[in-house]
Parts: structure tokens; C-alpha cells; sequence
């Protein structure tokens, strides 16, 4: 249950007013657009909710756009950030507003038209923690955005503490209670390796559900995910071959890396406590490989919340202050994407950076690790 529920614009925009907390500019060239979609897939019954026929998700779309002007998309609602404070158990949460996340400001516009020539874009899949929605990696998900990628984020619907449909309907953890049950994280684990294919069938295939579908490159995706997001990037590639590189944020494996080893490209990028499934489940990733322990973070410090927590007043107690956590993530995920999804080389990669002293290179037996 621990390990589990910890997974707990116009250019340039101006600065967000006084205490209300916001999302860092996106380093790239491109302006940001997001919309959302409503997805149903006919062929399989909801995992968590079984009288629900069909599994429903919710999808956002981040991308380029020439757009100058528009409405900034909101983060989450009032009632999604109340669910999502309240939910969380964390005592130092107990003084933050109920309704505080909804007034984080963004830089997407909500609509805005996608650019890009047909076939260019590649694709960037991104799967959350249990009990945490899609908007919990927003500020990556814009970052890469305005480096050129399409980015899905999804809500596993059930897994999280609110999902909002276009309807209004508000979906919570029906999952939460089943945490205890044998077999749990494997679950889970292996729901979203059928959640997300069924994703990238509706982004890339002959009929697209979003009008920007033709832009996508279908033979460059990749995915990343943070908590158990993250545990579920090697079983959805091994299932899903279109996927061409993963990321883990700070995931443990519940679901164990097959003997017979994945040969695509991956990341482990997480905090220093150390994860025994990643030394168990290393010499089963036999491609191009990097294990990333960063300095001071938490389990939060992979997602937006340590910074926007730390904005709002209350403090988790790690070591990376103001938006150094954010600033992090995106550096190494958009590097690890940039040399395998385009090729271009990234000394990043290769070697601790003075620039980023937090972050260090391991693999076992290192005791650093």
C-alpha cells in the first residue's frame, strides 16, 4: 500500500500572481497547445469496475502551435484537487487549501491548433503514479512539447483519485481498494499495458480520434512513467513493439523483466533510497541502458507536486528547492528521448554534469546506490 500510494499561452507568459503556484516555462522553441480527449475501448470490460462494459479513459494531448493567443488550460478542477489533497494522507498537506492545486497555472492553451508537417512529430506516451492523475506530469509533458514531441498523458480510469469525464462525472480509486489483494501491482502493471496500445491505436491508426494524428510519426514513440507508471513502461514495450524507448521515474518492478531481456532503449532515473528490483532486474535490459540516482529527491520530486507543494507552503522535506526538481526531469527525459527518438547525441548521457551535481551514474554493485 506504501509503495503504491506514495506514486501519491503567449510568449513569454507573465509571471504567475503571488502565492499562486505555477508550472516553470517550457525550455524549447515552440509555443504549447493541449486538448483532451474522451476514449472508449468496446473490446474488454473495466478491470477495477466490472459492470462497466467498456474501459473509458481520459487522454491530454500536449503538442507544438503557432498560436499566440488563447485560453490557458487549467490544471485540474476545484473538486480534483480537493480528492486529490484529501486522498493523499500526508500530513503536511493538512494546510494547503482544498481547492489550491486548481489555481496552478500553466502554459498550454486550451485548443490550440497543432503545427507541424505530416508525419514529423514523434510521440512521447506518459503514464502516471497510482492514485495520481495525468496533470501530475504536466510540466514535463509541456516541456516536451515545446521541443517538438506529441505527448499523451493518460488517466487510468479507477487508478487514481479523480478522473473527470466531459460529462462532469467524476471517476475515484475504486483500485484503492484493492491494494491489499495478492498480485495487486502486477495488476496494475499489466492493465496499462493494454490501456496504453489501445492509446496509441487511437493516436496513430487509420482513423484518428485527434485531428493532429497525422502529424505523429508513428515509428518514434516512446513512453515514460513515473511511479508505477514507470514500472509499467518495460511490460507494455514488450508487448507493444511500436514503443522504441522507456523511462521508469522512480518506479519499482512489481512485474519483473522477462530472463529473456529487453533490448530497447531505458532509463532509471529515481531518488536515492535505493530500489531492489531495479539491481534484481538490471542485466535483464541488454540494449543501451542508464541508472540515475538524483540528489535530495523524493518520490514526489519526479512529477510536479514537490515543487507546487513547496509553492503552497508545505515542504516534503527534500533536498531540491524552488524548481529544480522540474528542472531535472525535463533535462534527462528530453535528452534520452532526443538521442533515441532523433538521433542526436547527448553528452548529457554519458557522464556526470557539472551543471547538474545532483545527478549520479550507477549500476551494481555500486554502494552509492
Amino acid at each position: 500500500m506504501l509503495a503504491l500510494t506514495a506514486s501519491l499561452v503567449s510568449a513569454p507568459a507573465a509571471a504567475a500572481a503571488p502565492g499562486t503556484p505555477y508550472l516553470p516555462e517550457p525550455t524549447g522553441p515552440h509555443r504549447v497547445g493541449t486538448t483532451s480527449l474522451h476514449l472508449t475501448d468496446s473490446s474488454r470490460p473495466d478491470p477495477w469496475v466490472p459492470a462497466a462494459k467498456t474501459r473509458q479513459l481520459m487522454v491530454s494531448l500536449w503538442y507544438p502551435t503557432a498560436a499566440r493567443a488563447g485560453r490557458r488550460a487549467p490544471y485540474v478542477t476545484p473538486r480534483e484537487s480537493e480528492l486529490l489533497l484529501k486522498g493523499s494522507g500526508i500530513k503536511e498537506l493538512e494546510n494547503v487549501p482544498p481547492k489550491a492545486l486548481s489555481r496552478t497555472r500553466t502554459n498550454a492553451l486550451t485548443d490550440a491548433e497543432p503545427s507541424g508537417r505530416r508525419r514529423s512529430l514523434p510521440l512521447v506516451v506518459l503514464s502516471p503514479g497510482f492514485t495520481w492523475p495525468r496533470s501530475s506530469l504536466t510540466g514535463l509533458a509541456e516541456d516536451l512539447a515545446s521541443r517538438g514531441y506529441v505527448v499523451a498523458g493518460i488517466d487510468h480510469t479507477y487508478e487514481n483519485f479523480a478522473t473527470t469525464f466531459p460529462d462532469g462525472r467524476v471517476a475515484t480509486c475504486a483500485a484503492c481498494a484493492h491494494v491489499n489483494d495478492d498480485d495487486f501491482g502486477r495488476k496494475v502493471i499489466r492493465s496499462r499495458a493494454v490501456d496504453i496500445p489501445f492509446v496509441l491505436d487511437q493516436l496513430t491508426g487509420p482513423h484518428p480520434k485527434w485531428k493532429g494524428g497525422a502529424l505523429i510519426d508513428p515509428a518514434r514513440i516512446a513512453m515514460a512513467g513515473q511511479s508505477i507508471g514507470g514500472a509499467a513502461a518495460p511490460e507494455t514495450m514488450a508487448r507493444d513493439a511500436r514503443i522504441r524507448a522507456g523511462i521508469n521515474l522512480d518506479g519499482s518492478l512489481f512485474l519483473p523483466i522477462p530472463e529473456t531481456g529487453l533490448a530497447r532503449p531505458f532509463l532509471l532515473m529515481g531518488a536515492p533510497s535505493g530500489d531492489s528490483t531495479w539491481k534484481r532486474d538490471w542485466e535483464h535490459l541488454t540494449g543501451w541502458k542508464r541508472w540515475l540516482v538524483v540528489k535530495g529527491a523524493l518520490h514526489p520530486s519526479f512529477t510536479d507536486y514537490d515543487m507546487l507543494l513547496q509553492q503552497l507552503g508545505a515542504d516534503l522535506g527534500g533536498g531540491l528547492k524552488e524548481t529544480r526538481s522540474l528542472d531535472l526531469t525535463r533535462q534527462y527525459v528530453a535528452a534520452f528521448f532526443d538521442l533515441h527518438l532523433r538521433g542526436k547525441p547527448q553528452p548529457l548521457l554519458d557522464k556526470p554534469s557539472p551543471r547538474y551535481p545532483e545527478v549520479r551514474f550507477c549500476a551494481p554493485p555500486a554502494k552509492n546506490c
